[in-house]
C-alpha cells in the first residue's frame, strides 16, 4: 500500500509539475494557489497551519506569486495585521489549470466505481489524515454540513 501511495502521488502531481517547473515554480507554489483557489480570502495565518510550513518558507513562496502576478493580498481595514490572499485571474487560470489536470486523474481512476467503492476511497483518504485534524480537514473540503460519508467529489 505504501508503495502504491508513492507511484499515485508521482502520477497524481507529475503532469502540474511539468507545467509548474516551466514557471519557475514548485510544489509548494501549487499548494498555496490551490488552497487560495479553493478559499478566496484565505488569511495567512490559515494557510500556515493548512501546509504546516515556515513563515520564512510561505513568504518565500508568496513573495514570488505576488510579483508574478499569480496571487494578490489584501489588508483589511478591520484588522491591518492580517492578511488575505486571493488569486489573480491569471493565478486562477493557472491554479484552474491544474486541478483539471488531476481531476481527469482522479475520474479516470474512479469512473468504473460502484457509489460504495467511491465512497471506500474516500474514506480511506481521509482515514490517513491524523486523528486530531479528521474533523477539521473534512470540514475544510466538503464545503457543506454533510459528515463523512455522505458523498464524494473528485476534485477534493
Amino acid at each position: 500500500m505504501v508503495e502504491l501511495l508513492f507511484f499515485a502521488y508521482r502520477d497524481f502531481t507529475g503532469e502540474p509539475d511539468a507545467i509548474l517547473r516551466d514557471l519557475g515554480f514548485g510544489r509548494a507554489h501549487h499548494r498555496v494557489l490551490h488552497f487560495v483557489n479553493r478559499n478566496p480570502g484565505l488569511r495567512v495565518a490559515d494557510l500556515l497551519e493548512i501546509l504546516r510550513i515556515t513563515k520564512q518558507s510561505l513568504a518565500r513562496v508568496l513573495k514570488q506569486l505576488v510579483a508574478e502576478g499569480y496571487v494578490a493580498q489584501e489588508r483589511p481595514a478591520s484588522d491591518r495585521r492580517e492578511r488575505r490572499l486571493h488569486l489573480t485571474p491569471k493565478g486562477a487560470d493557472l491554479a484552474n489549470r491544474l486541478l483539471a489536470m488531476q481531476t481527469r486523474r482522479i475520474s479516470r481512476a474512479i469512473g468504473d466505481m460502484s457509489p460504495e467503492m467511491r465512497l471506500g476511497a474516500q474514506r480511506f483518504l481521509l482515514a490517513i489524515v491524523g486523528d486530531a485534524d479528521r474533523a477539521d480537514v473534512w470540514r475544510m473540503i466538503s464545503r457543506s454540513p454533510l459528515s463523512p460519508g455522505t458523498h464524494a467529489r473528485e476534485d477534493e
